[in-house]
């Protein structure tokens, strides 16, 4: 235990982070290692490798996510910025080479491999680009003459042609709802929700009637006929598993679902362990998310406040969409379940966007001293 009396980077990381923000991340990274020995073995022997191959590999992701997450989880602020103005540029430019030089699955070109490993840069794309358009948001706020809010709108056009191109619709609506969210509460004018909505609803035209494989999910979703197997397995998992669940390792319908450890991880969760566990897992996000928004509620510079909006309701819009699907709610779409599913780059990325909102809800007791004297005095909050 450290000691309050100590001084010290680590001792002041200890007593100024938000410790239930951290357990709750730590948690759901635990309970996602407990359901890879449930749903990734059938896959594995499915495509002829070792039963515990993608069980190991989670394993081998766990420990270097887990220090991303804590050593961005110490910068400040200002560093958070910096550190996202990188990233974003490195990920911009690594989704353009994808299109170029990308391994193709399922159609899309998502992945490119570095070093022997494959990466899908979008996945860092999404919390960089969050803080980079708080912080535009938020000069704009300030400083009414920046053109913040226009920046966001070229940034927001570069990044959507981009995971279109690949195509990619699912991160694009992720993208979108969130920076919209964001864009609100910068205070967008009513003209502005009008015209973006407009474009957002003849985009989501544009895609069904020229992207063959979006207008097939959304038929089959409404219609429920074509090739529903990877739904309708998950949704039989669900019901199979009824309140309580099967057991661990009592999982029957899981061995066909094509996707158990990514996509479908939540279905698996339910056929074990029951709907009671998956309520609890949409407790846990719901937590997440409203936890969040309530230090956003209460921060007075704005950039952290529509930083840690931004990347909670990215988390949570990204896990309600992957429930959604499993339930039948959604139209089908590969997005994986937050800190839960399989995938070495969505976990990194997952914990870079854990270590964004610890950095930034951080307890800094002498600044908000300073900010509070400011604000009664009439000067402001400096920034960042």
């Amino acid at each position: 235990m450290v000691s309050r009396a100590e001084r010290g980077p680590v001792a002041d990381w200890f007593w100024t982070i938000d410790r239930l923000f951290l357990a709750t991340f730590i948690l759901l990274m635990g309970v996602g290692f407990m359901l890879s020995f449930a749903a990734s073995p059938p896959v594995a022997e499915r495509i002829g490798l070792e039963s515990f191959h993608f069980v190991k590999r989670h394993a081998l992701f766990l420990l270097p996510s887990l220090a991303v997450m804590i050593g961005i989880s110490f910068l400040t602020p200002r560093q958070v910025r910096r550190a996202a103005i990188i990233l974003l540029a490195i990920s911009l430019g690594l989704m353009v080479l994808v299109l170029f030089v990308g391994q193709e699955v399922k159609g899309s070109l998502r992945w490119i491999s570095i070093a022997g490993i494959s990466i899908q840069p979008s996945e860092f794309m999404k919390p960089a680009f969050v803080v980079v358009c708080a912080w535009l948001f938020a000069e704009h706020a300030k400083q009414p003459e920046i053109p913040g809010n226009l920046l966001s709108i070229l940034l927001f056009c570069i990044v959507g042609a981009l995971l279109v191109a690949q195509p990619d619709l699912g991160q694009t609506i992720l993208t979108a709802t969130v920076w919209g969210g964001m864009f609100f509460m910068a205070g967008m004018p009513w003209l502005w929700i009008i015209v973006l909505a407009g474009v957002g609803m003849g985009g989501f035209f544009v895609a069904y009637t020229m992207l063959p494989h979006v207008a097939g999910r959304i038929d089959r979703f409404l219609t429920g006929e074509g090739d529903t197997f990877q739904v309708d397995t998950a949704r039989q998992a669900i019901i199979r598993g009824d309140w309580f669940g099967r057991g661990p390792g009592e999982g029957v319908v899981k061995r066909i679902i094509p996707d158990s450890h990514t996509d479908f991880v939540f279905s698996v969760a339910a056929e074990e362990f029951g709907i009671v566990f998956c309520m609890v897992l949409v407790v846990i996000f719901a937590f997440l998310v409203m936890r969040g928004l309530n230090h956003a509620f209460r921060e007075r510079n704005d950039f952290n406040r529509f930083a840690v909006a931004g990347l909670v309701l990215q988390v949570g819009i990204q896990s309600m969409i992957n429930i959604g699907v499993n339930l039948e709610l959604l139209p089908a779409k590969g997005m994986t379940l937050p800190l839960i599913s399989y995938g070495g780059s969505s976990m990194v990325a997952i914990c870079v966007t854990a270590g964004f909102i610890l950095a930034l809800t951080r307890h800094r007791p002498e600044k908000r001293a300073v900010e509070r004297s400011l604000f009664r005095s009439g000067v402001g909050v400096p920034a960042e």
